[in-house]
């Protein structure tokens, strides 16, 4: 019998940082199986959970505040290995016997960390100065330990920080007052190894091709003979829901694909083609084209937009669903991160942003048992799946697009006639990425239409038409974004197209705002 990947685990306890799923996505990549949980979870789930070792996060608050958010107690008397970070860090200190106070000389950015020690940075060094090694870190604190519980040992330094980590060797507690998640901290992948595998003895078993054949199997045993319902949408996660669930129960799924109306050029009759031809899945188009532009027509607020389409998709997801007999599980393409974002609990003190789209969870009219077979898994951890199962490489490396489609694209009311303007723009813009081989090097591309307009010249004549943005952006995680830095007379040939051959549009500029400060898409 094939060991589960399961067996060896950490689990990292959340206090609210906004790069804990980092910690999480660097686990994963050492091929170690990880969960991201509150820090609030109940001891007695931690216990079952049965971690080989576990990280604290970072987080916003101090822990000298009342009312501080702590670490469960008992993962201190577990025999096992523990990791803080940043406040992680100061809550062990503080829980164990030291002392946290604010500091006067707070680092946020690039430190060099000296006189490190113990096998948590064995075999790492970025460079030497003054005859003395040292690692590029990334710092982001405004506290510090300035006294170590006992029986722990100083084992790294920065110039600000005297206590920049802290070790018990004999409990394998360890503490850092940097971020090994963030990729400015150069080494954090080998420390994280150095941790995960070394100290916590996790075997790098969670790997996709095991992945997929223990998932496959898990799927026919839970379906047995019974039919599944999957919201088929075009995009990365509901295909690779479909083609792994395809596997498992064959003709027993039924797909259903709604069209919005709202997504991109031709997108429709392409999904047809290759959801139904090439993957030989069996799917239900739905054209409700009409519906939601009737829905959305004077609607201007992009929250409002969002929860009209999700709620008209819903509605005729359900009615649709409910012609499909003896049907019992309808199957989503939920991934991991939308269930460490949607988790309930006293950590979760960030600023919601916007919301995000998704079929709105589970009809509960439909009586319908729950399927998500990618609940587990990051973006990049679903692709490689995707590509482990066969589906084509063109398909899995999409640009993401989000839930709601070109309604949060055009800024404003939406009206068939931007619709349309938009999709030919987009489609001028992609091409000639994917025909310069630019489409893989940048993260993200898309238009964007303005319900502006402006006045132009073409030919002899005035006109006084629309403006299309131009956005592409190059990032990691999609949590922060770079400008893509793509070539001047590149981008004028783009321009020059869209003008050219989508009349009603006589202006395109080209957005070069960074995340933070804005979002990658515009509303």
């Amino acid at each position: 019998m094939q060991q589960d990947i399961h067996d060896d685990k950490i689990l990292i306890l959340d206090f609210g940082s906004q790069v804990t799923q980092l910690i999480a996505r660097r686990i994963r990549e050492l091929n170690v199986y990880c969960e991201v949980h509150p820090c609030d979870i109940d001891e007695s789930f931690i216990k079952k959970f049965a971690p080989k070792g576990i990280i604290l996060s970072g987080g916003p608050e101090s822990v000298y505040e009342e009312n501080t958010l702590k670490a469960p107690p008992i993962i201190f008397n577990m025999s096992i290995p523990i990791l803080g970070i940043c406040y992680g860090m100061q809550t062990m200190a503080k829980q164990l016997g030291g002392e946290v106070v604010s500091s006067n000389n707070r680092e946020f950015g690039y430190s060099e960390l000296y006189e490190y020690s113990t096998n948590l940075f064995s075999d790492i060094k970025d460079g030497i100065k003054n005859n003395k090694p040292f690692i590029q870190v990334w710092m982001s604190h405004g506290d510090k330990v300035i006294k170590i519980p006992n029986d722990f040992e100083i084992i790294a330094t920065t110039e600000s920080c005297p206590i920049a980590a802290m070790a018990d060797i004999k409990r394998n507690f360890y503490g850092v007052q940097f971020h090994p998640e963030i990729t400015h901290t150069k080494q954090g992948l080998k420390i994280f190894k150095n941790f995960v595998v070394s100290i916590c003895k996790c075997k790098q078993s969670w790997t996709m091709p095991n992945y997929a054949e223990l998932e496959i199997e898990r799927i026919r045993n839970l379906v047995g003979n019974e039919k599944v319902i999957l919201a088929l949408s075009g995009g990365v996660d509901s295909t690779v829901a479909g083609v792994l669930i395809e596997k498992a129960i064959g003709k027993n799924l039924s797909c259903i694909f709604v069209d919005t109306g709202l997504l991109r050029y031709n997108e429709a009759q392409q999904i047809m083609q290759n959801y139904k031809q090439n993957l030989g899945l069996d799917i239900i188009k739905i054209d409700a084209k009409e519906t939601f532009y009737k829905e959305l027509s004077g609607i201007t607020d992009p929250e409002e937009k969002r929860k009209i389409i999700g709620r008209i998709f819903i509605e005729i997801f359900q009615h649709e669903a409910s012609k499909i007999k003896d049907a019992k599980w309808l199957a989503q393409g939920t991934i991991y991160p939308d269930i460490i974002e949607s988790a309930g609990s006293k950590t979760q003190k960030s600023h919601n942003i916007k919301s995000h789209h998704n079929v709105g969870g589970l009809p509960q009219s439909l009586h319908l048992k729950l399927l998500e077979p990618l609940r587990e898994l990051f973006k990049d951890e679903v692709r490689n799946l995707g590509l482990n199962l066969g589906i084509p490489k063109s398909l899995i490396y999409r640009h993401p697009f989000p839930g709601p489609g070109l309604a949060v694209r055009i800024l404003g009311e939406i009206k068939p006639q931007f619709v349309e303007l938009l999709q030919k723009a987009d489609n001028i813009f992609i091409d000639e990425l994917i025909q310069n081989n630019y489409y893989d090097k940048v993260s993200q591309a898309f238009c964007v239409f303005l319900p502006i307009k402006s006045v132009g010249v073409m030919g002899d004549g005035r006109t006084y038409d629309y403006v299309i943005a131009l956005r592409a952006v190059e990032t990691n995680d999609f949590m922060s974004a770079n400008v893509a830095n793509l070539p001047y007379d590149f981008i004028t040939k783009i321009a020059n197209r869209i003008i050219n051959e989508v009349r009603g549009i006589n202006r395109v500029v080209y957005d070069i705002s960074g995340k933070p400060p804005a979002t990658i898409e515009w509303e």
